[in-house]
């Protein structure tokens, strides 16, 4: 069970409203690589991991992307809630409002909105990991594109901030993998077993 702190991991306090900014930023809560996937990938995947240290980090970076969801939806939130109907035409925005008014609802930039097939989790420790691996970089490069796009620094602080937290899950998962493998070398599992390998590389003479 976990304890609830009511703040933010990183403050945020924006005193623009911007729709257009919104409508960008909104991808890092319900886009396809955004952190509610995040969230529920690595919170899914923690229950077929035999190795309960990296079970533990799952748990741990999963539950932190729920914070970083909140930090996403906090930024939305204020960069709309003092919103005109002639601001929402004029950025764009007056799709979303017909949709949704000013409530916060997952999607992607692109308006795409969030599904399931969002986020992976195979039950194979490598391949879970190397999932991992790639969402923490696909996310860190959402991050880049938004930081080149947004220039007001109450909007760029919060993201710069979630930004390095998705380089140092990146180097945990990194940490982990070559934790995996060596354990499952180690007891000889079929992983990097080249014997085991060799039955789907092996030519018609060999077999």
């Amino acid at each position: 069970m976990w304890i609830y702190e009511k703040r933010l991991q990183y403050p945020v306090k924006i005193s623009k409203t911007c729709p257009k900014t919104a409508q960008l930023i909104i991808s890092q809560y319900g886009g396809p690589d955004g952190e509610l996937s995040a969230s529920m990938r690595y919170l899914a995947q923690r229950y077929t991991f035999s190795d309960k240290k990296i079970a533990g980090l799952l748990t741990d970076i999963g539950t932190e992307e729920l914070a970083h969801m909140e930090i996403i939806c906090a930024m939305v939130y204020q960069l709309t809630k003092d919103l005109s109907i002639e601001e929402a035409k004029t950025a764009g925005f007056d799709a979303y409002y017909i949709d949704h008014t000013t409530g916060i609802w997952p999607q992607a930039a692109a308006a795409v909105p969030f599904t399931s097939l969002e986020f992976q989790s195979k039950g194979d420790p490598i391949t879970d990991l190397i999932e991992n691996l790639a969402a923490e970089q696909k996310a860190r490069t959402v991050y880049d594109n938004l930081l080149r796009m947004i220039d007001d620094p109450e909007v760029r602080a919060p993201l710069k901030f979630l930004r390095t937290r998705e380089l140092v899950h990146f180097q945990r998962f990194g940490e982990a993998l070559e934790m995996t493998k060596a354990n499952l070398d180690a007891k000889n599992f079929y992983y990097f077993n080249p014997a085991f390998d060799k039955q789907f590389t092996a030519g018609p003479e060999e077999n």
